[in-house]
């Protein structure tokens, strides 16, 4: 931890002065001993995305442009993060990033792999992870998801967010959970990555921010009021993200819907109309009493009361068919606070 304190303010030094030549936060060395990501330099991620090249970028946000590069003499395949130059927000994120991503290890977790902070450049190098993300084979993709695959991942993400809630000293706060965060490997495995929002904290403390972070429709309502991230807050946005894999619908389509995916799932709920629900497109290819506990379980950590929402650990046994889905009103609760 003392590492990662040192890395951090280093950066911010660094930021102070983009003048000055980067100094290395941790040796490429020092780092590995301590089984963390390794420091790069900028030229080799230069010749690892060949300068950088359009045909190679994966993908764009806020703060960043994401490149498919090749690393080392074995030409591992890796995702290199550019932060935009000059974005102040993206400088955060990146210290965020690395000082979250550094501590965690599990299987449904994109791995960093090294950072480089020199020059007028700040990038990250995670694994490349090969299959997309769930947001475009849900929405983009002409080929058809199965609900098998579709079941898995929603498992996967689960496990994913079991291990930054429940199964470190601190719990991480994602904060940005959402189905293009939700990389896929070729086997469809899933990888939660984009660590650019997340807090560490306590497990039983809120996490008070200064501006409302993540993504319209994704947003639990109490913390689009009160700015108290929390592991609840989390739970809502996967919440959502069940829901957008069992119906097949964006969370928020003014286009074709202007009605909240939630309220509309919600609408659906009762005996006899839930399972009309599920994604048409699977006509009756999926699993009746797996589709129903996926559909509940979205529901209810959507609940827009925070305290109704269950713990992952309570979501994850209605997932797995170990407990039985709870009763929901039938009418969706007013958000108070």
């Amino acid at each position: 931890m003392i590492l990662l304190i040192v890395l951090a303010m280093k950066v911010v030094d660094w930021v102070r002065d983009r003048s000055e030549v980067a100094r290395a936060p941790i040796s490429t060395e020092e780092s590995a001993n301590h089984g963390g990501p390794q420091k790069f330099s900028y030229e080799e991620l230069r010749m690892a995305t060949n300068s950088f090249a359009n045909d190679q970028k994966l993908g764009e946000g806020a703060s960043g442009i994401v490149y498919k590069g090749h690393i080392g003499e074995a030409r591992t395949p890796v995702a290199v993060k550019k932060i935009i130059s000059g974005a102040h927000q993206g400088i955060t994120d990146y210290i965020s990033e690395v000082i979250s991503m550094s501590q965690l290890s599990h299987e449904n977790l994109v791995t960093l792999i090294g950072y480089c902070h020199e020059a007028n450049i700040l990038a990250l190098v995670y694994e490349f992870v090969g299959g997309g993300n769930l947001y475009d084979h849900l929405f983009k993709r002409s080929s058809l998801l199965t609900w098998e695959r579709r079941y898995n991942i929603a498992l996967g993400l689960a496990s994913a967010l079991c291990y930054l809630h429940k199964k470190r000293p601190h719990c991480v706060i994602h904060r940005d959970i959402k189905s293009s965060n939700v990389m896929l490997n070729e086997a469809f495995i899933v990888k939660l990555g984009d660590f650019g929002l997340a807090k560490l904290g306590h497990h039983n403390r809120e996490q008070r921010t200064t501006r409302v972070v993540g993504t319209p429709g994704y947003w639990d309502p109490e913390y689009h009021q009160t700015r108290k991230a929390s592991k609840e807050s989390d739970i809502y946005s996967f919440g959502v993200v069940l829901l957008e894999i069992v119906r097949g619908r964006r969370a928020v389509d003014l286009k074709r819907d202007p009605e909240n995916l939630v309220v509309w799932v919600w609408e659906q709920y009762g005996p006899t109309k839930l399972l009309d629900a599920v994604d048409t497109r699977l006509g009756r290819n999926f699993d009746k009493k797996q589709a129903k506990a996926l559909m509940i379980a979205g529901l209810w950590c959507a609940h827009p009361v925070a305290r109704s929402r269950p713990s992952i650990e309570t979501a994850m046994d209605v997932l797995n068919l170990k407990a039985e889905p709870p009763k929901l009103p039938r009418k969706m609760p007013a958000y108070f606070y």
